[in-house]
């Protein structure tokens, strides 16, 4: 039997669409970073107050008439409190520190002289060995760079978060614009709902853990006598919300500093171990029952999900990496034919959340609202 040579290159020609669509998006996205970065920050802490003041609700005798007014002051004074300890923490941590910014060369070369004993080698490099290629002048104009963008960032990111908060209001009329029908109504707000429900799972499930983190990385570095433990402390509750990068940062970070501090190696080998076992334990024991449906999201994914957003917007990229796979996939999972990118982006195979199982069967005999616009869109 033969094929229709126009199906073929219409088959064809769909597809090169698709091609030059993504490609042409994603030039979109990194060109426009600049003004997207603040935005997606903003929709994120936006969908921050929602959940947070849900839980004012539900959780608190706080009235309901004051629950959105609480929710928006925790999160932007956490948000502008936590910039503030970036920028001026970070400065107040190299003053603090310029106390054994004498010994820091000597120490270094003492430890790659251990080292080097170790593994039996002569000729153990020195710090001016190892800096002698290292453009440190550019390296710290770079952080410094980076440092007062975070700063101007904000100022966007709140200019963003209060339109946002103010076009919240007229959202509900232009849902019912957008899908008169009642059905199709019901099935765009599940979708949304899935999107909330599983970035605010994810928030809460990082925010959860990062404290339990925080809590016993704060106790050893004041047991051992760390300088700055408050500051560690806030910068491991930080990069917890960077998956995989920020666990190792937790777990180096501290125990790299207390080899330079202190003249003895069992400060550094205490953290060492002790932040080791906590992450192992936090992040295979704690985090996978917490979890449930909430981040069915493959590893490697989260891990090339990091790699992307991270090139693409920077530090921001990377913490909303998780955060905008979870959208991806319940965005995709609506559409017939992509839906097999949601059962590759997925950990088990099934986008779909537990509860939705009924829902999902349903949409196998009902084309959906999204199904159909798919089949027009040719996807």
């Amino acid at each position: 039997m033969k094929v229709p040579i126009h199906s073929d290159a219409a088959a064809a020609s769909r597809n090169a669409v698709v091609l030059v669509a993504v490609v042409a998006a994603g030039a979109a996205l990194y060109w426009l970073r600049d003004i997207l970065t603040p935005l997606a920050m903003a929709l994120f802490l936006m969908i921050m107050i929602a959940g947070i003041e849900r839980w004012i609700v539900t959780k608190t005798p706080v009235p309901e008439r004051f629950a959105g007014v609480t929710a928006i002051a925790l999160v932007v004074i956490g948000f502008l409190g936590s910039i503030y300890i970036i920028v001026e923490g970070a400065a107040g941590f190299f003053t603090d520190a310029s106390g054994v910014a004498g010994s820091i060369g000597p120490r270094i070369d003492q430890i790659s002289r251990d080292v080097s004993g170790m593994v039996g080698v002569s000729n153990p490099p020195t710090l001016q060995d190892m800096i002698a290629g290292v453009d440190l002048r550019g390296w710290l104009t770079a952080a410094a760079f980076q440092v007062q963008g975070a700063a101007s960032s904000a100022f966007f990111v709140m200019i963003y978060l209060g339109f946002l908060l103010v076009s919240r209001k007229g959202f509900g009329k232009k849902i019912v614009g957008m899908f008169p029908d009642r059905a199709n109504r019901q099935e765009a707000v599940q979708v949304f709902e899935r999107v909330r429900g599983g970035v605010e799972g994810y928030l809460w499930v990082q925010a959860v853990t990062g404290v339990m983190i925080c809590i016993v990385a704060w106790i050893l570095m004041r047991a051992v006598g760390l300088q700055n433990a408050e500051f560690w402390t806030f910068v491991i509750f930080i990069v917890g919300f960077i998956p995989i990068l920020g666990g190792a940062i937790a777990g180096l970070a501290p125990p790299l500093f207390a080899l330079v501090q202190f003249e003895s190696y069992w400060p550094a080998l205490i953290l060492l171990v002790g932040l080791q076992i906590v992450l192992f334990i936090v992040g295979n024991m704690v985090q996978p029952r917490m979890q449930g449906d909430n981040q069915n999201i493959d590893p490697i994914v989260v891990l090339l999900a990091l790699a992307f957003w991270g090139k693409m917007w920077g530090v921001a990229g990377m913490f909303l990496s998780t955060p905008l796979a979870v959208m991806a996939m319940a965005i995709l999972a609506e559409f017939r034919g992509s839906r097999w990118m949601a059962v590759l982006l997925s950990g088990d195979g099934d986008p779909y959340p537990e509860d939705r199982k009924g829902s999902k069967a349903e949409s196998d005999t009902k084309p959906s609202l999204f199904s159909r616009l798919g089949k027009k869109l040719g996807l």
